[in-house]
């Protein structure tokens, strides 16, 4: 047997947004459902960034590997994010692939805050809002097309105006959305009834009396210890669904008033597996704030990963073309 080595080319070929969310989709149902092995994300910290290493197994699926992924948020020449996955027989322990994991990790983000939307966001929402305009915004944005396509206005705010000009730009180009740079955030929430943050800051930036009643919140980028986005009055208001405890409590939005006592484990509705099984409700009112607090999960990794090897290796054509390596 020879390990594949699976480029970003040849995920492309097979495996777009829609995809994405429909697989992230059931990893929640079946994270939800339990029989996961699945430990806690693990961290080395360096002078400059960290490494995290996620496991997971999946019985159902007949699915096991491992992603070890980076953030690195002063590289310039390079992504800020890197990943690789490691997919593995559960039999045997073979290695089946190897795998590009950082167009996948992008992907299943966005994938996974557009199907937290899809529960938790109000059906008609039509106004989008993002605080952080880089790359995660683009794929959020694409991923939540699928999940709300009534969506018709795209506001974005980041300190950055050539990053925020470039997002604009690619959203008029790419939908027919009517697009808005906005001065700050809290003019860019002002209308908005979902609102994606995706930025590395340890100190709030969206304060509690900038949000209004009905607006749902995907806060994507506190995945470490000490990062927070939002102000920690917004979570006791709010209904807050996280992706999982041990990784939430630890890196996610509500590390940090958690640590501070602002809030504690009673105030957090539930996790998205008990919301996508149905085990619990999502938004049940038009006037709710609803929060979701992605830390992301290696479920979404490997169901992804293992579809891709799946897609890819039961097509002849497609098969002949990947790279394969003996590793064994």
């Amino acid at each position: 047997m020879r390990t594949y080595i699976i480029k970003r080319a040849d995920i492309e070929d097979v495996f777009s947004m829609p995809d994405y969310v429909s697989t992230i989709e059931t990893a929640f149902k079946l994270y939800g459902r339990g029989g996961v092995q699945m430990p806690p994300k693990m961290y080395l910290t360096f002078d400059k960034g960290d490494l995290r290493c996620m496991p997971v197994y999946v019985p159902s699926m007949n699915a096991a590997g491992v992603k070890t992924v980076n953030v690195h948020s002063t590289n310039r020449d390079m992504p800020t994010v890197m990943a690789t996955i490691t997919l593995v027989a559960p039999e045997t322990g073979f290695p089946l692939a190897i795998m590009d994991g950082t167009h996948i990790t992008n992907m299943r983000t966005g994938a996974a805050g557009a199907v937290a939307a899809k529960y938790l966001s109000k059906d008609n929402s039509q106004v989008a809002a993002f605080i952080g305009a880089g790359n995660q915004a683009r794929t959020q944005l694409a991923a939540l097309l699928v999940t709300r396509p009534a969506i018709s206005r795209v506001n974005a705010y980041d300190i950055r105006e050539v990053v925020v000009q470039s997002f604009l730009d690619h959203v008029a180009a790419e939908y027919a959305l009517d697009v808005e740079c906005a001065s700050s955030v809290s003019d860019a929430i002002a209308d908005a009834d979902i609102v994606t943050t995706t930025t590395p800051v340890r100190k709030p930036i969206v304060e509690a009396e900038d949000v209004r009643k009905g607006t749902h919140i995907s806060a994507i980028g506190a995945d470490a210890q000490g990062k927070q986005e939002l102000d920690p009055e917004i979570l006791k208001q709010a209904r807050v669904v996280i992706d999982n405890w041990e990784q939430a409590s630890h890196s996610g939005e509500i590390n940090v008033p958690l640590s501070k006592g602002i809030i504690t484990r009673d105030d957090i509705y539930g996790d998205i597996g008990e919301i996508a099984t149905g085990v619990k409700p999502g938004r049940e009112s038009a006037e709710q704030i609803t929060v979701f607090d992605s830390t992301g999960l290696a479920i979404q990794d490997i169901s992804v990963a293992s579809e891709i090897y799946r897609k890819l290796t039961t097509d002849k054509e497609l098969e002949a073309r990947l790279d394969r390596v003996d590793l064994v």
